[in-house]
């Protein structure tokens, strides 16, 4: 599986990833690509997810936390550069196989990494009880792409607070809820965030694909469809 790399260093809105993952699937030949990338402090909702009911906007006001919306289902994510976000455009049409070589990538290298994790029915990986990695899938031009993000780790309270609506969902038993429900992979590992990236990639991709300008210019072509606000607050 090709790795696809950046001619560039800097960190772009999580749109241009999201198109990025796009052009590779409109535009590319070999069966699978994979690539992974990190975000300044974002909310992610899903395809059919109503914006006003997933996201705390006067807090990511405030907090300079981007808001976009993803085309695959699911539910509210946070992002930041404390995670990592992991994209696999593959050539496999049926959505339940296409998780599942997924998730037994991730798991792959987990256990590597000497850590015992599991998939759930419900496409996230587990570590113990408790989530560290969640998925979300789509169909574009025959192919699948999933992504995820791996919580290495978080800002914490950004994570509580951006992706809930309102005060009420803030009391102490929610928020203890949600700590307990997800685990950090630090917690588990003495690799870095970097040794991760490392991994992930030595583990799972042979060469690379490195993006030409042209093909830069076509995915921030792409991108524009994100900033929409009437695709942000698209209802379904």
């Amino acid at each position: 599986m090709k790795y696809v790399a950046l001619p560039f260093t800097e960190t772009r809105r999580l749109s241009f990833y999201l198109a990025m993952e796009e052009y590779a699937a409109r535009h590319f030949d070999e069966p699978d690509y994979f690539f992974m990338w990190q975000v300044e402090p974002t909310v992610i909702i899903g395809r059919n997810q109503v914006l006003e009911n997933e996201v705390n906007i006067d807090y990511c006001r405030s907090h300079d936390i981007k808001v976009f919306r993803r085309k695959s289902g699911g539910g509210c994510v946070y992002a930041d550069r404390d995670n990592v976000m992991l994209s696999f455009v593959s050539s496999e049409e049926n959505v339940g196989l296409a998780f599942n070589r997924f998730i037994n990538m991730v798991l792959l290298v987990l256990r590597k990494m000497g850590i015992e994790a599991t998939g759930t029915s419900h496409n996230d990986v587990l570590i113990g009880n408790r989530k560290v990695c969640g998925t979300a899938c789509y169909h574009l031009n025959g192919r699948s792409i999933v992504h995820s993000t791996l919580l290495y780790d978080t800002n914490m309270d950004h994570m509580l607070q951006a992706i809930t609506p309102g005060p009420e969902k803030l009391e102490k038993k929610g928020i203890q809820s949600v700590r307990q429900r997800i685990t950090l992979l630090k917690n588990h590992t003495s690799f870095s965030l970097c040794e991760v990236k490392a991994l992930i990639r030595d583990t799972l991709c042979v060469g690379e694909r490195v993006l030409t300008a042209e093909e830069v210019s076509g995915i921030e072509q792409l991108e524009q469809q994100y900033f929409r606000e009437d695709y942000i607050k698209q209802l379904q």
